[in-house]
C-alpha cells in the first residue's frame, strides 16, 4: 500500500507541475513528451493523474497512524528533572 501511495504522491507532483506550466507558460509538459493531447499515451497519463488525485484525496481522510503504515507514535514527556507532581504538593 506504501508503494501505491508513493505513486499516487509522485503522479499528483507530475500534475501540479504540468498545470504549473500550463497556467505560467501555456506549454503542456505531458503533451509536447507524449505526442500531444489527443494521443492516447497523453490521455492515460491524465487519467493516471486523475486517480492519483482522488488516491491522494483519500489519504487527507484517514488518521495519521494509519498513513504511517501503523508506526506508534509517542507523546513526547513533559516531566522534569525536579520531580512528579505529588511530590510537590506533599510539602504544601
Amino acid at each position: 500500500m506504501q508503494t501505491l501511495r508513493g505513486i499516487a504522491w509522485t503522479l499528483v507532483i507530475i500534475g501540479a507541475i504540468n498545470w504549473g506550466l500550463i497556467g505560467l507558460f501555456q506549454f503542456d509538459l505531458v503533451a509536447a513528451i507524449f505526442g500531444g493531447q489527443d494521443s492516447g499515451l497523453s490521455r492515460i497519463i491524465y487519467s493516471l493523474v486523475g486517480i492519483s488525485g482522488l488516491i491522494t484525496i483519500g489519504l487527507l481522510f484517514t488518521k495519521a497512524d494509519d498513513r504511517d503504515g501503523g508506526a506508534v507514535r509517542r507523546d513526547p514527556s513533559f516531566g522534569t528533572e525536579f520531580g512528579e507532581d505529588s511530590d510537590i504538593d506533599r510539602d504544601l
